[in-house]
């Protein structure tokens, strides 16, 4: 029989994040290259006019569109003019909580004033 501690914990095992990722930073580049580059053909847009839309070079369009390499500025920048910059307001965000003692625990612990070395 399962007391209410263990099926807490087996909850918390199934719903945390996953310690071994999938998909490499290389991959995910790469697959947001290939989502603009589709989201910039869907509207009919040459590259030159999402680079002059976004204020992105082209050269830089280029190698993102070509190598997934790009800094998050010209990403951000390059979303906007796509008009899906709301899409990494979810990035980041702190996991929901699995029980009310993790509410509670969450609360209770101090906060950090700045980070560890």
């Amino acid at each position: 029989m399962l007391t209410d501690d263990t099926s807490e914990y087996i909850v918390s095992l199934v719903k945390t994040e996953n310690p071994y990722p999938l998909h490499t930073p290389e991959e995910v580049a790469r697959e947001l290259a290939q989502k603009t580059r589709r989201l910039r053909l869907f509207r009919n847009w040459k590259q030159v006019t999402l680079a002059e839309r976004s204020g992105v070079t082209l050269a830089s369009l280029r190698r993102f569109e070509r190598t997934g390499q790009v800094s998050l500025k010209n990403l951000l920048c390059l979303c906007f003019a796509l008009g899906r910059l709301d899409d990494f307001q979810s990035v980041l965000l702190h996991a929901d909580a699995n029980s009310i003692r993790e509410l509670e625990a969450r609360s209770a612990a101090p906060r950090p004033k700045r980070g560890t070395r």
